[in-house]
């Protein structure tokens, strides 16, 4: 077996805490919401910003649920800013108005990310199951732009607003973003289990491309446009999060650490904990991690295929939802034997209710 060498992570998602006041369907955060009594506290984050430092990490991301639940979210920004890190705060922007938004500017923050759920009011805030949710977005990206802070606009895109893509980036533009994220839907946790009501067809998929292409002519210089085909679309699968355990690493608000944010939808896998473990040692020895690093893990066709060592055999989180197997290649992939499953599960498409993250 040959030796695997560990690159040091660039990025740390940060899961604050799981409390949010928006029900979205394709939510990431796991279907077993973590309860606000098992958070870490501003101490503990700061001292997992300094560990994260010391490894390597240049950037964290603020997340949840909604960051701004937590009352001592001007001190976990600053705990960031102590350890040198750049933040970046990933926002519903409910609950969070310009006077706090402030503080946050105050305590260090570097980056606010917004999310968005169309640009029509009406499926805005029936997507996000919160009445106003849309109308208090535009007023957040206003105080964002306003005190000088760099404004991500990040739309997740599926079978109700994909035919807005074009009014979107034109939103972003208007509320003076920088950069407008355009990320489909992955398909884990609510999403996986709002999937059928989700699910684009392809030719709205193939649209919304040219679409994007044409927009990044358009604006070039003004706005970054970042957009990836939808997974279950694609010819061969992204190396998910830059490969498992090789780019970045996920917190929970209980302190677990998770190669990626869907991870413990695998089974068997033993994920430990910043409360009883330094990060470096997380990020170097846990099973979890070490679980799908290297190739030896992998079956064929990825074992012996050009790009495994370019996209890593694709999503392991993915591989076990479709193929029941987590060391399978990505289903995505055409190469994969489970493909056909992907492209069934593609075709159903039902205008169901949502089920909504609560």
């Amino acid at each position: 077996m040959s030796e695997i060498r560990i690159p040091a992570p660039l990025g740390l998602l940060a899961e604050l805490t799981h409390r949010c006041p928006l029900g979205c369907p394709y939510c990431s955060n796991p279907l077993a919401l973590e309860p606000r009594k098992d958070e870490l506290s501003a101490a503990d984050w700061a001292r997992v910003f300094k560990e994260a430092a010391a490894l390597g990490v240049l950037q964290v991301h603020l997340s949840g649920g909604e960051p701004a639940s937590r009352r001592d979210l001007p001190e976990i920004v600053a705990g960031a800013r102590d350890a040198n890190l750049y933040s970046n705060l990933i926002t519903s922007a409910v609950g969070l108005n310009g006077a706090a938004l402030a503080r946050l500017a105050d305590a260090g923050l570097d980056h606010v990310q917004v999310s968005i759920q169309d640009s029509e009011q009406d499926s805005a805030d029936t997507i996000a199951g919160y009445k106003g949710a849309f109308e208090r977005k535009r007023a957040l990206a206003a105080d964002v732009v306003k005190l000088g802070l760099p404004l991500t606009i990040n739309v997740v895109v599926h079978r109700a607003n994909i035919s807005h893509v074009v009014p979107m980036v034109e939103m972003a533009l208007a509320l003076g973003a920088s950069r407008v994220e355009i990320a489909h839907v992955q398909y884990y946790g609510w999403a996986l289990k709002n999937r059928a009501a989700l699910m684009p067809s392809r030719e709205q998929v193939e649209q919304a491309v040219r679409e994007v292409e044409t927009l990044r002519a358009q604006h070039r210089g003004h706005i970054v446009i970042d957009a990836v085909v939808p997974d279950y679309y694609a010819r061969y699968p992204k190396p998910c999060v830059g490969g498992w355990g090789r780019r970045s690493l996920n917190v929970t608000p209980s302190g677990k650490v998770l190669p990626c944010h869907a991870a413990e939808s695998i089974p068997g896998l033993e994920f430990w904990n910043v409360r009883e473990h330094a990060l470096a040692d997380i990020w170097l020895r846990s099973p979890a991690f070490n679980a799908f690093r290297g190739t030896e893990w992998m079956a064929e066709p990825c074992r012996s295929c050009e790009r495994r060592d370019h996209d890593f055999g694709g999503c392991r989180c993915q591989a076990f939802l479709i193929a029941g197997d987590a060391r399978q290649a990505d289903p995505v992939c055409h190469l994969s034997p489970h493909h056909r499953l992907v492209e069934q599960l593609a075709a159903v498409r039902e205008d169901a209710p949502y089920v909504y993250r609560r």
